[in-house]
């Protein structure tokens, strides 16, 4: 065989695996929609002013639109399912090649992990990421035992059974996906209140692990390094329980560091909050009226803490953020028609 011909044989072979590779990996538009999160942030602009890290209780609580709308902050969740301290370092490490924002805001509720936890959520977070060291070493940091590293840059790997579950999805959105936040946020517009919860179980030891506290170092001082400010944050959830003994941690913690604490559990009063009303999940979660309202105190917290920029007297920037407030609003008003025809929720995906 000519070299030629090998060259062409080789180049095929890529362009036919990386075909199949597309059409068998999962596709996330109708389940499991945080799967498209971080792949998403690389579609969006690169001049946020704040960038916010974390589990669900960034990307389903706060919304960048409200702090756009009330503040002038431009904002974008790098958030994901149950995405641990190791995770959200990486995905900032990640992200500071594209931008340095003059803040970042970190949920500390992933503390409470101390090690790799499930597959599954390794892949929401990991598996979107772009090429590159940051990605190498997430995936390093984040293998439960009998994972395969190559997996993840090679997910054909992984999903080379996948075919008997295909779906029209996966012909649909082989392409093009539709985006599934606003700026990294999960609107929910249904409501389920708030139930009683069991006590909180005492725990034998309340201390976060070493691995936590080595990755929430990590994230201080990459912040620190590129001049950009770090608060911490426990959004508003009832549950999981945040203990008295982790919250006086991360107390402890900021005073130590020179960090700023927002603790929107004992806030609840001024943000206005009822858990009645303002979760879709029982408390879990917030819906867009909680969020909206975390994301009024959040963006007043940072801004006189802060002195981020109002941008909104910007022309080239408002002109940017108006389709985002019109994609929105415009999700907001279909989410709430099919609520009251339908009484459930039936559109995730943003048009």
């Amino acid at each position: 065989m000519t070299t030629k011909r090998l060259i062409f044989t080789f180049i095929l072979t890529c362009v036919a695996l990386a075909a199949v590779n597309r059409l068998l990996e999962p596709k996330y538009m109708s389940k499991s929609y945080e799967g498209m999160l971080t792949a998403e942030y690389y579609l969006s602009e690169k001049n946020h002013d704040l960038l916010i890290i974390g589990d669900c209780e960034v990307h389903e609580n706060i919304s960048p639109i409200t702090l756009w709308e009330g503040f002038g902050i431009t904002s974008y969740i790098r958030g994901g399912a149950q995405q641990l301290v190791w995770q959200s370092y990486y995905l900032l490490e990640d992200a500071l090649r594209y931008e340095t924002p003059e803040a970042v805001l970190f949920s500390v509720l992933a503390m409470k992990y101390g090690e790799p936890q499930r597959e599954e959520y390794n892949r929401l977070n990991i598996g979107g990421m772009r090429l590159g060291a940051s990605k190498f070493r997430a995936i390093a940091a984040s293998r439960i035992p009998g994972e395969s590293y190559l997996s993840y840059l090679f997910p054909l790997l992984r999903y080379h059974d996948r075919w008997r579950e295909l779906s029209a999805d996966d012909f649909k959105y082989y392409f093009r996906s539709l985006p599934v936040s606003h700026n990294g946020y999960m609107m929910r517009c249904d409501v389920m209140p708030a139930d009683i919860f069991p006590v909180a179980t005492p725990l034998p030891d309340y201390r976060f692990s070493d691995l936590s506290y080595k990755y929430l170092d990590k994230i201080a001082e990459l912040c620190a390094d590129n001049g950009i400010k770090l608060a911490l944050l426990k959004a508003p959830s009832l549950y999981p329980h945040w203990h008295d003994e982790w919250d006086e941690q991360m107390a402890v913690y900021a005073r130590e560091h020179g960090l700023l604490y927002i603790n929107t559990m004992e806030a609840l009063d001024e943000t206005g909050i009822d858990f009645n009303t303002d979760t879709y999940d029982k408390g879990l979660h917030l819906n867009v009226s909680g969020a909206e309202k975390a994301s009024e105190y959040i963006g007043r917290v940072l801004q006189e803490a802060f002195g981020l920029p109002d941008n909104r007297n910007n022309p080239e920037t408002r002109m940017a953020w108006l389709p985002k407030v019109e994609a929105y609003n415009n999700m907001k008003r279909i989410q709430y028609e099919e609520i009251e025809k339908y009484g459930e929720i039936r559109t995730f995906l943003v048009n």
